[in-house]
């Protein structure tokens, strides 16, 4: 087994899956990084009518600044505006109605702490990939990690330079395939095979 640390992300991208559930990853969460700001820990991307579309949790600023201390604002509903969104872009999909209820039940709750609601999101992922991962949570921060660092790996703002394997999305007609997308798009769009998808691929 080798020791992989990885971020707590938000309905994570497809890539980070892929090392997430390799079997031969020790996986340990990072709780105790100071936040960084956009990045998928509290923005997901989304295939919308108009190409890629980022779903942002909006943070509380209350001078905390580890992860596993960041609270999430509730001063408008987020939560709402996200599933409408979701909704918008995959209810023509051919799984999304398998998905739905479980998907939303996401949302279903306020939670305050960004890393539970996160955790909390990829529980119900897992359950839908019909699929177990063990993992821990780190108990310090360290700066240069034994473990293999994914930290930094998966940026928000740059296209990912690996290659993904096309699959059809509902609105790739209209501008093309748009790769390592949340992990709703995969799921959304090719369902079951979602697993053998994301063991398949081959980070840079």
């Amino acid at each position: 087994m080798k020791k992989v640390l990885l971020p707590i992300f938000y309905l994570p991208p497809v890539s980070w899956f892929s090392v997430f559930l390799n079997e031969e990853n020790d996986v340990a969460f990072e709780q105790f990084e100071n936040f960084p700001k956009q990045t998928y820990r509290n923005r997901a991307s989304i295939y919308g009518a108009n190409g890629k579309l980022a779903l942002i949790i909006p943070i509380k600023h209350t001078g905390k600044r580890e992860i596993k201390d960041i609270e999430v604002s509730f001063a408008e509903d987020w939560q709402k505006l996200h599933w409408k969104s979701i909704k918008t872009a995959y209810q023509s999909t051919p799984y999304f109605e398998y998905y739905e209820d479980k998907l939303k039940k996401i949302y279903s709750e306020q939670i305050v702490s960004l890393k539970e609601f996160n955790l909390k999101a990829l529980g119900i992922i897992l359950d839908i990939l019909k699929t177990e991962k063990k993992y821990d949570l780190t108990n310090e921060y360290f700066k240069n990690p034994e473990a293999e660092d994914y930290r930094e790996k998966f940026s928000a703002k740059s296209e990912s330079t690996s290659e993904f394997e096309e699959y059809y999305q509902s609105f790739s007609d209209k501008n093309g395939f748009i790769k390592d997308l949340s992990i709703l798009d995969l799921l959304c769009n090719i369902g079951p095979e979602s697993l053998t998808y994301i063991k398949n691929i081959k980070l840079d």
